[in-house]
């Protein structure tokens, strides 16, 4: 039955004005091949988009290279980098987010083992970009954080960035909202931790909390992915005072380290999707998760179901994703940000699971979440970076425009556009 809906997409066409051809040996179920760029051999990361003048610009951050690239997608079929913007030496440029006529990218000290030198100075917060002309952004200013930097960030517009920030004084990550009314000079308005984090102020038992980010923002309401900590919900009409409203621990029994990393609310069915993110390779782990949740009652969210465990294809050389090699279990969903060009359903989620690729999962009921769709990109032939051990392939992000065209980007590998096919 399984093997039926297997659609093998043995891919040798050459795509016009792409930076590469299509690899073969990607499988899919209910997902079809648009498009392939090796992004100038740089393979990408996060990603954020924005429609201007008639044209479709893709914004890619990159784990193993330092800055961003720009490419028109307006033709899915045949992407095309348009620039590259370098970012500061020995700095995570992973992360960016556009709101309006405006994009905020991350910086951030490279973590330990992913190719940085704590010998050598990094750059750290946020840089504030005008995108009035897209291809060739212009920085307005720079947001410092004194410490690590900033992981994932959210900005819709407007005067306010929401960062998951590292700060003197505390450990992991905490919320800092900067107000950004004038990109020139970014001001701090107001920042949340979790009790415990703020060892300076002679807190203890924060260790092992910290903010994965980013923040989400819907009305009055954040939505934290605290790690650890679970999922936050803080109040925070008065930006300088934000408050706690509710908590969802998921650790026990799922890991913790990032036991919640990201947190999507679909306000107007009053749940959020929530989930975790693989660390150790090989499954040396707790289990991960993915879930939704009823947030109807901020101060009393509740766990909804969980979605079901990715199962690899019929033939396949392993007979679970543990043994493939590499990290097995989730990463990235499709966040909207509120950015009018992507896509906003709120009946299917798209979700990398780093080893098992990219899993589509209908939650028309959200008793019964059931996945519709997948597709497995082929191991990687060229290795950009210490990760995984096993040169095996990754799903690191995904982001699905307006129009439908999904983007998937490869830890080793590129960009893959591709549409779903399935049931909606």
């Amino acid at each position: 039955m399984r093997k039926a809906l297997v659609a093998f997409v043995f891919a040798i066409l050459f795509v016009p004005g792409a930076s590469a051809q299509i690899p073969p040996g990607s499988i899919a179920s209910n997902v079809r091949v648009v498009g392939y760029s090796d992004v100038g051999g740089r393979p990408p990361f996060k990603l954020s988009i924005r429609q201007a003048n008639g044209r479709w610009y893709l914004y890619a951050g990159h784990l193993w290279h330092r800055g961003w690239t720009i490419l028109d997608v307006t033709d899915p079929a045949k992407p095309t980098v348009v620039n590259f913007i370098p970012g500061p030496e020995n700095t995570w440029t992973i992360q960016m987010e556009i709101g309006g006529d405006k994009m905020i990218t991350a910086l951030e000290k490279i973590g330990q083992g992913w190719g940085g030198d704590d010998a050598k100075p990094n750059d750290e917060g946020v840089f504030v970009w005008s995108l009035a002309d897209p291809v060739r952004p212009k920085r307005l200013g720079q947001y410092k954080t004194g410490g690590t930097g900033t992981h994932r960030n959210f900005y819709s517009g407007g005067r306010y960035m929401h960062l998951a920030a590292g700060v003197p004084g505390y450990d992991g990550n905490i919320y800092v909202i900067v107000d950004i009314s004038d990109p020139a000079k970014p001001v701090e308005a107001g920042r949340w931790w979790v009790p415990g984090q703020h060892a300076a102020g002679g807190e203890k038992g924060g260790r092992d909390v910290s903010l994965h980010g980013p923040p989400y923002v819907e009305g009055s309401l954040a939505y934290l992915s605290y790690g650890s900590a679970g999922l936050v919900i803080l109040d925070i009409a008065d930006v300088a005072h934000p408050k706690l409203v509710g908590q969802l621990s998921y650790t026990p029994p799922f890991l913790g380290f990032i036991g919640v990393h990201s947190v999507l609310p679909l306000a107007a069915r009053k749940i959020a999707v929530v989930n975790s993110e693989a660390i150790r390779e090989d499954c040396q782990e707790p289990l991960n998760q993915a879930s939704l949740v009823d947030i109807a009652d901020p101060a009393k969210p509740r766990l909804v179901s969980l979605f079901p465990l990715p199962v690899p294809p019929a033939g396949a050389p392993y007979k679970n994703f543990c043994e493939k090699g590499g990290r097995f279990g989730p990463h990235n969903q499709n966040q909207h940000h509120h950015n009018p060009d992507v896509e906003r359903s709120d009946k299917l989620v798209y979700l990398t699971y780093f080893n098992a690729g990219l899993r589509i999962v209908d939650i028309s009921d959200a008793r019964e979440p059931r996945e519709v769709g997948w597709f497995l990109p082929p191991d990687p032939v060229k290795r950009y970076g210490p990760l995984p051990k096993k040169l095996v392939a990754q799903s690191e992000d995904v982001l699905v425009d307006a129009r439908g065209y999904i983007y998937l980007t490869e830890k080793n590998q590129g960009l893959w556009i591709m549409r779903y096919s399935g049931p909606r």
